[in-house]
């Protein structure tokens, strides 16, 4: 075997089937994995040492929105810590294509509306350069990455594009709207999309307080969607669904709901996928949910809920948002730097006006807010590491123990409150369910809130290491063959010869997560969390090396999914 680029030796290989781990060489040439052995005698340009650790293939993220970030930030951060190698954007109905004349600014607006990416940020940072979707995946070609992106193209984008301002409305989409419609999905389809993505919660408006274009479209009009699909006899259905909202305790319409995706499927042939979460407001919901998705998979649908291995928790910290903030006071500190802020914490008179106002109105969330101190993230919300319970122990109240971890951490310290998925039991129980994926970790959005792209890290520690809950192989399948299937990633998500050689060589035992950082690295300043990771010895895309040790290593080896 000779012309070997690269041998990876004497690593534990996790193929990402879910078969047993061995000990095993690995052998790369070009972009594709040549061999995996048990002993590979012939010689690499270049050879890693693995012993002790974790061979697997790269992590697929098939939920994020990374459609911005990719003009100016070519790894992505933070995906790039984390062992991602391959990531699906324009989830969730919201994409930058396909656009008409004058309605570049409409699709930023929304897009930092519904997912927290600054508008200017997405106008100064993108070129605008397309109208189609097949367009924009031909810039997206020209673009060097880090990582393979795929995307699905929107319907909040297709709706706008064919209807204007009249897709906005609650009234139905005419036979000729949703022939325009069609027409434009089916470019992109044979034009490379991975399929289409929708949003149909009430959650998601445009900055004029109006639900998302598609939030009310009819039967008609999504089974005409998954019909072009269907012809194309390829691509995914993705949503941001319609679950529990306006709904009854039988939840008639989230049966509805489960029901047309049960359709849509059946129609296209074609998998559908969507965002499942625990809610305290709801606490049967997800339970209901599954069993609605299996009496749909019983009748032939592919419907699979997809869900985080934590909890979606809001961030606060002195750097950016607090749970103050709706306070004269509190307020004022927003115009001012980090340093500033901290000096004026740090004065006495500010202080305790700061701590009087907020002290004036108990905090609801500091029976929920969870302290992150600066070091290892932790996200199993015990109930000593709340901001409660540490206003307890120092006596104060919850402002000013807020101040007081803010100002012996020189602002470094946060709070994490979990909005979904904060019952780890719920999370536990709906990744034991085989009809379920791992997904939304929503890399690239709602960046002054969250910080949740370092998902796989947090599964490969808190679950797998620490608490043995699911096995190194059930772990790496779910982060990449799992998903791979899903989205029809040919030869990705698995370690065999013939596929490409995206890899990770991880040393579990010393895998950490540290706190998410406040970063000010968007174009025109904005800021965003970001968050890194410790203990991935090397990740491989399309056999070159990409990031070492945390730190990118020189190859921009990324393709465009089509």
């Amino acid at each position: 075997m000779a012309d070997l680029d690269l041998v990876i030796r004497n690593g534990t290989v996790v193929d990402g089937t879910g078969a047993p781990s061995r000990v095993a060489d690995v052998a790369i040439r070009g972009d594709r994995i040549a061999a995996i052995e048990g002993r590979i005698d012939a010689k690499g340009h270049r050879e890693i040492d693995a012993a002790g650790q974790l061979v697997t293939p790269g992590f697929v993220d098939i939920h994020t929105h990374l459609d911005a970030q990719l003009a100016w930030d070519p790894l992505p951060t933070s995906s790039c810590w984390h062992g991602v190698t391959s990531a699906v954007i324009g989830n969730c109905g919201v994409t930058f294509a396909p656009v008409g004349p004058g309605q570049r600014e409409f699709l930023a607006e929304m897009m930092e509306s519904v997912e927290d990416i600054p508008r200017a940020a997405i106008l100064d940072g993108l070129p605008w350069t397309w109208s189609s979707y097949g367009e924009y995946l031909r810039y997206l070609d020209t673009l060097p990455k880090g990582i393979n992106v795929g995307g699905l193209v929107g319907h909040c984008a297709v709706r706008i594009a064919a209807m204007g301002e009249r897709g906005l409305d609650e009234a139905p989409a005419g036979a000729d709207d949703i022939a325009r419609m069609c027409e434009l999905i089916d470019e992109a389809m044979s034009g490379g999309a991975l399929g289409f993505s929708t949003s149909r919660t009430f959650l998601h408006k445009v900055p004029d307080g109006r639900p998302v274009p598609g939030t009310y479209a009819a039967d008609d009009e999504m089974l005409a969607f998954a019909d072009v699909l269907g012809r194309h006899g390829k691509g995914v259905l993705e949503g941001a669904m319609r679950l529990g909202e306006r709904d009854g305790d039988d939840l008639a319409n989230t049966r509805r709901e489960v029901a047309l995706m049960g359709e849509m499927s059946r129609r296209s042939g074609r998998p559908i996928t969507y965002g499942l979460t625990q809610s305290g407001r709801r606490p049967d919901l997800y339970h209901r949910v599954v069993e609605f998705v299996l009496e749909e998979n019983a009748m032939g649908a592919d419907v699979h809920p997809q869900t985080t291995a934590r909890g979606i928790g809001i961030l606060f910290g002195l750097h950016h948002r607090t749970p103050f903030d709706r306070l004269p006071s509190w307020q004022a500190l927003q115009a001012l730097s980090l340093a500033d802020r901290l000096a004026a914490i740090r004065n006495p008179s500010r202080r305790a006006q700061l701590i009087a106002e907020a002290s004036a109105t108990p905090l609801a969330m500091a029976d929920a807010a969870w302290v992150l101190l600066p070091g290892t993230a932790r996200y199993d919300c015990q109930p000593d590491d709340t901001l409660a319970a540490h206003a307890a122990r120092r006596a104060v109240s919850a402002a000013e123990a807020f101040l007081a971890i803010a100002d012996e951490t020189d602002g470094r310290a946060l709070l994490n409150y979990p909005v979904l998925n904060q019952d780890l039991d719920a999370v536990q129980w709906m990744l034991d369910q085989p009809v379920m994926t791992l997904g939304l970790a929503d890399a690239g959005a709602h960046v002054g809130q969250i910080m949740d792209s370092s998902q796989p890290t947090l599964l490969l520690t808190h679950w797998v290491r620490d608490r043995q809950r699911w096995t190194t192989e059930a772990a790496v399948r779910r982060l990449t063959s799992d998903t791979a299937t899903l989205f029809g990633l040919e030869g990705r998500g698995v370690l065999r010869a013939g596929a490409f050689a995206d890899v990770n060589v991880i040393d579990l035992d010393n895998l950490h997560l540290p706190t998410p950082e406040f970063a000010h690295d968007f174009p025109g300043g904005a800021g965003r969390y970001v968050q890194k990771a410790s203990g991935y010895t090397a990740t491989i895309v399309n056999g070159q090396a990409f990031m070492e040790h945390g730190e990118h290593v020189g190859a921009l080896a990324g393709v465009t999914l089509r």
